[in-house]
């Protein structure tokens, strides 16, 4: 990964679900908005509101310079060969632009049926990974040949899926995780690939309300998605967190809640602990619905007014991060000194 690319990308940027039930028209305006707003990227994920590839292309199509990343497309639902062609087809289309992230390898030998589809079973996570990679690689390639290459990173939580991260793709993206995470990612990839982390936050100076809404997002992935009550589990939580309702010490440590100065302090966590990038999720009461003004909001306290200039040495503890400005950074270094109903909720947490 160059550092034109990591410059280019930028340390902070948006993770979305809700595009999924929005019309194209929307989504174009929306996608548009986000990049005069200053964002580096824009991550969305795939459940069965559109495809990958399809909302890929209805985004960068309404941009000119943000990254879309796919966060994740779901390897599941596609043929290797198919995903290597439309990959390589963004990338020639959209130069530079489009990062494509995969997952959906957990281990599930279970049918499971969301809305009456029937969802396709997983095997071995590592192996099947590994099998798809190696499909894309070998996958015949005719026509323009992308300029950059395309890139690619793997949702990656455990350890041993970090190393395959590592070693046959840009990198990783870890999704709902805690800033020990990132901090364990960054000592098994190592110090060059690059790790773009998911942070889920509430922006609502209401505490209790900001907290109900957290506690609903938390509550649905541990009681939908064992792979990451198993995550948790590796960073050290146990029944008294994960058994009968998540407790208040994982949801504080999973989302970020209150004002902005909150979401703040968070993103420079991430960072110092080894992030290259943290993705925002904006959680609300109707997850069916764009945060668009959250999106706004947090803008300012996040985004550089000027081009950022070359991102910290590899491998260094961050300073304060170059896009906060005074009023954030302040906050950043008291810090270093002492978020539709629940079916669209279980659609989306059984995808990941």
């Amino acid at each position: 990964m160059t550092d034109d690319a990591r410059t280019a990308l930028g340390q902070v940027g948006i993770w979305t679900f809700a595009y999924e039930g929005q019309p194209a028209g929307r989504v174009r305006e929306s996608a548009a908005e986000l990049e005069e707003l200053g964002y580096g990227a824009l991550w969305y994920g795939e459940a069965f509101g559109r495809d990958t590839i399809g909302q890929a292309w209805l985004l960068l199509s309404a941009t000119r310079r943000i990254t879309v990343a796919s966060g994740i497309a779901n390897i599941a639902y596609r043929e290797p060969i198919s995903l290597a062609a439309a990959e390589r087809t963004l990338g020639e289309a959209f130069p530079g632009r489009y990062l494509l992230g995969l997952g959906g390898h957990r281990v599930d030998d279970t049918v499971h049926h969301v809305d009456g589809y029937p969802v396709p079973t997983r095997g071995k996570a590592l192996s099947t990974m590994r099998a798809y990679l190696d499909a894309m690689d070998a996958s015949p390639a005719h026509g323009p040949v992308p300029d950059p290459a395309p890139r690619r990173v793997l949702a990656a939580l455990g350890p041993k899926m970090l190393e395959l991260a590592a070693a046959r793709t840009w990198g990783a993206h870890p999704y709902f995780v805690p800033v020990e995470h990132t901090e364990l990612a960054r000592r098994i990839l190592g110090p060059e690939a690059f790790l773009g982390v998911e942070q889920a936050v509430v922006l609502d100076t209401d505490v209790d309300r900001a907290r109900e809404v957290a506690t609903t997002h938390v509550a649905g992935y541990i009681a939908a998605a064992p792979h990451q009550q198993a995550s948790m589990r590796r960073l050290g939580f146990g029944d008294a967190d994960l058994v009968g309702g998540p407790s208040r010490r994982l949801v504080d440590a999973i989302v970020a809640y209150g004002d902005s100065d909150a979401v703040v302090r968070r993103v420079r966590q991430h960072l110092d602990a080894g992030a290259d990038h943290v993705c925002l999720q904006v959680l609300t009461a109707d997850p069916t619905t764009l945060p668009a003004h959250a999106w706004r909001e947090l803008a300012p306290a996040l985004l550089p007014p000027t081009p950022a200039p070359a991102q910290r040495t590899r491998g260094s503890q961050s300073t304060v991060p170059h896009h906060v400005p005074p009023r954030a950074a302040a906050v950043a270094a008291s810090v270093a000194g002492s978020p539709g109903g629940p079916s669209v909720r279980a659609r989306r947490e059984t995808m990941r």
